[in-house]
């Protein structure tokens, strides 16, 4: 009974943090990720730096399995018990906007901070609007020291003031996001890329 029951929970903090598609850690290519010299793989996977509210930041090349690291980590944290948020950033900014017009930010702020660990996906695909990275810096102070961040991007750090636009402000929310983080670079072709191409290259000529 008990294990049906975690199980049933699981399953719920599962649907309830809004993961994209499922993933696994089953089989995932770690070649071209880099971990950094503090931290190592076996850290991250145990899932201790959730516990001890640190971040994690994935940066580099599109397609090279950011998207798929988070959410699986993201995945094996539901499983583990812990309420997890999942948000493509560009969605999320346009959520704080519209409830921030309406005067019902405060109500989604609360719900993510409940959380054990908020994803935020593809920070810097879109530029951000001057009141959106208000609210996006607003949002991961509030979350700094008291709940985990894990953060994919294919902009170096030194970009992202042209997505946010503001330097000061870039580099206030920068500092919050790297004091208690592990960066792991990904580099190498896109995983997408290549499986086109070799799907490409089967075909009948």
């Amino acid at each position: 009974v008990l294990k049906e029951r975690e199980s049933s929970r699981a399953k719920n903090l599962i649907k309830k943090a809004g993961f994209p598609s499922p993933r696994t850690l089953e089989g995932f290519d770690f070649s071209p990720v880099t971990f950094p010299t503090e931290s190592t793989r076996d850290y991250i996977l145990s899932l201790d730096f959730v516990s001890a509210k640190e971040n994690v930041l994935m940066l580099g090349a599109v397609g090279t399995g950011k998207t798929h690291l988070a959410t699986a980590l993201g995945i094996k944290a539901c499983l583990s018990g812990k309420k997890v948020a999942f948000y493509r950033t560009a969605n999320l900014t346009n959520e704080l906007v519209e409830r921030h017009e309406r005067g019902q930010l405060n109500r989604l702020l609360k719900s993510i901070a409940q959380k054990d660990l908020l994803i935020l996906d593809e920070v810097g695909y879109v530029p951000a609007s001057k009141k959106a990275s208000e609210l996006l810096f607003s949002l991961i102070s509030n979350s700094y020291e008291n709940q985990s961040i894990i953060i994919t991007s294919n902009l170096e750090l030194g970009r992202w003031n042209e997505v946010f636009g503001d330097d000061r402000l870039t580099s206030a929310l920068i500092d919050r996001l790297i004091h208690h983080s592990h960066i792991l670079a990904f580099a190498g072709e896109s995983f997408r890329f290549k499986q086109a191409l070799g799907r490409k290259q089967q075909l009948p000529r």
